[in-house]
């Protein structure tokens, strides 16, 4: 960002919290537009790219009030886009650490089949999630779904990780108890 789209950036936000729908889209597609290129620069051409773009303009909305408008937005701003980034790159190195990927061998094998019970589980699952206490679904829902980190749940819903662990684990018995599953466990933190 140029030290003019930097300043730019900064007067937008501030008329954004002011509540000036339009200045808060101008500064959105900056921020995007700024998100796209510095995730390119450190990670090439990924195809989750966008997924960190999405993931810092969520924080950036959700954060909107942290801004001091007498601060410079570059660094409230790249603070946020470089702690999505990590985030992602934590989640790949997790998950490359757990699956490897042959495709020759995948195309070899027949596709999976799925009984009427496996398919009748999932969705038994899926409902007693949605049926959680908000802040429990979500929970689950990040550390089972999208594979974050205790730390990284925490770090997100702004509370601490033993809360994190409290919650999923009351949450993981309320499953149990619903769905009489005993192989929904929570995992340890990273």
């Amino acid at each position: 960002m140029t030290p003019d789209q930097e300043l730019h950036a900064g007067a937008l936000m501030a008329r954004a919290q002011g509540g000036d729908q339009a200045a808060y889209d101008e500064l959105l597609r900056l921020a995007a537009r700024e998100a796209r290129g510095f995730v390119a620069r450190r990670v090439g051409a990924v195809d989750w790219v966008e997924d960190v773009v999405q993931e810092a303009l969520i924080t950036i909305h959700k954060a909107r009030h942290t801004y001091d408008p007498a601060r410079p937005f570059g660094p409230w701003f790249y603070a946020i886009l470089n702690s999505r980034l990590i985030d992602a790159l934590r989640s790949k190195k997790r998950l490359g650490s757990r699956e490897v990927v042959d495709e020759a061998a995948l195309a070899a094998q027949p596709a999976p089949r799925t009984s009427a019970g496996d398919a009748d589980v999932r969705e038994t699952l899926a409902r007693a999630v949605a049926e959680l206490p908000r802040i429990q679904r979500e929970i689950v829902s990040l550390l089972k779904y999208e594979d974050l980190s205790v730390r990284d749940v925490a770090a997100r819903l702004g509370m601490s990780e033993a809360a994190v662990k409290a919650s999923a684990h009351r949450g993981y018995k309320l499953l149990r108890r619903t769905v009489g599953l005993a192989d929904v466990e929570h995992r340890p933190a990273d």
